[in-house]
């Protein structure tokens, strides 16, 4: 029987996806785990490996087309098989309502009220009654089911009794001044020759997410100085008798692990009712691709010597830009820091990288002359400047995490013994 083939959700992110290649032709046979596709969603491009055995009876998207999640884009069988009936009878039921497309275990319960499930609302401790259905709603929606009134049996909330509290609140006046909105700009008659090009799943990404953390997240910034003049001794005698290469930036993500052990206040995140506060330190790392950044974790960096962290960060830069990262790579960030300084860039500002409180944004490292004893000598500096979401870090917390990250870069014997 044949078997049809939806764009898949490879991240957990992903609400579309970009078919890059296909790596089988219509009448060619497939086996289960081979590679069918390549896949452009919001992080990299991932490959997709058939479920199905058979024959690619058909191909439902074009190589370069952009497309939603779950949307068909291939068949697989056996030769012969009644491609265009199954085809036609799939589109039937995707043109369904949302409350026809669901589950037919949640149909029946939303029909059924026998088979209603109690659950805790999150806002107190009493047991609701609401279908499934109705959860994912309120729960997509943002809505408090414990405002709800129910119309089914018991009290029971469904989906009409969302749909009428969202309307309610649509009438009711706005309690709170919702976050600006940015229009697209209006783009001045072009006077000589331009070429547009469509966003990739990534820049979409970065756009919405940089977005949303820009205009929701309050920032404010607090830049240091660092004398670097230790650490790049340091640096040189490690070179001399290690097989691995350290980076400037690999000393930066140690010290900051080591850092965030002293000041969990800033390896943290804002959940909107709380402040969740990590026993672990993982730290993304910026790599700079041609359609944006990208930012690969360090997991457990805290615990990690400094020859694994640049090991590390080295395999997952070479991934990223290889577009070979795994979902998984690029999640569970606690913090996240963003190195401009090998561009020669002096100091900048970062916007933070949801769902961290903090991001650090670090610029070069350059000579200048100083007085010390009574003396002129040159001596090396390096700016950071440590983004924070008010929300969760104040001013004296980011200070003392940026002293003690210094402490640690201006004595960087302490990321040894």
């Amino acid at each position: 029987m044949a078997e049809i083939v939806r764009m898949p959700a490879l991240s957990d992110t992903m609400t579309e996806g970009t078919l890059v290649a296909w790596h089988k032709a219509e009448g060619e046979a497939v086996e289960i785990g081979e590679l069918l596709a390549e896949i452009e969603t919001d992080k990299a491009v991932m490959e997709f490996q058939s479920l199905y055995e058979g024959t690619l009876l058909h191909i439902g998207v074009e190589e370069g087309s952009a497309v939603p999640v779950n949307q068909i884009i291939a068949v697989i069988g056996e030769k012969g098989e009644d491609v265009q009936a199954l085809l036609a009878q799939a589109d039937a039921g995707d043109s369904a309502t949302t409350e026809e497309a669901a589950p037919a275990e949640e149909v029946v319960q939303e029909l059924e009220a026998p088979l209603a499930q109690k659950e805790t609302s999150s806002s107190d401790d009493s047991r609701l009654k609401a279908s499934p259905l109705a959860r994912a709603m309120a729960k997509e929606e943002g809505i408090d089911l414990s405002q709800v009134e129910g119309s089914g049996d018991d009290g029971r909330i469904v989906k009409k009794d969302i749909l009428a509290y969202m309307e309610s609140q649509k009438a009711a006046p706005v309690a709170a001044t919702p976050s600006p909105q940015v229009a697209a700009p209006k783009v001045p008659e072009a006077k000589g020759g331009y070429k547009d090009v469509p966003l990739s799943q990534m820049r979409k990404t970065i756009a919405r997410r940089l977005g949303e953390s820009k205009f929701n997240a309050p920032h404010f910034y607090l830049t240091m100085e660092i004398c670097m003049d230790k650490l790049m001794e340091t640096r040189q005698y490690i070179k001399g008798i290690s097989e691995t290469s350290i980076s400037y930036n690999d000393f930066v993500v140690k010290a900051a692990a080591k850092a965030l052990q002293q000041h969990p206040s800033i390896n943290a995140s804002w959940l909107g009712d709380a402040i969740r506060y990590y026993d672990y330190v993982n730290i993304g790392v910026a790599v700079a691709m041609d359609e944006g950044l990208v930012v690969p974790v360090v997991d457990a960096a805290d615990t990690k010597s400094l020859s694994q962290i640049a090991t590390e960060i080295r395999e997952l830069a070479g991934k990223a830009r290889d577009r070979r990262l795994q979902a998984q790579e690029m999640q569970g960030n606690t913090f996240t820091i963003s190195n401009l300084g090998m561009f020669g860039i002096d100091e900048f500002t970062a916007i933070i990288n949801p769902p961290d409180a903090c991001i650090l944004a670090v610029g070069r490292i350059a000579p200048r002359l100083v007085m010390v004893e009574g003396e002129v000598k040159e001596s090396n500096f390096m700016k950071v400047t440590l983004s924070c979401d008010h929300r969760v870090v104040d001013g004296a917390q980011g200070a003392r995490f940026l002293q003690t990250l210094r402490d640690i870069l201006e004595e960087p014997m302490r990321l040894i013994i």
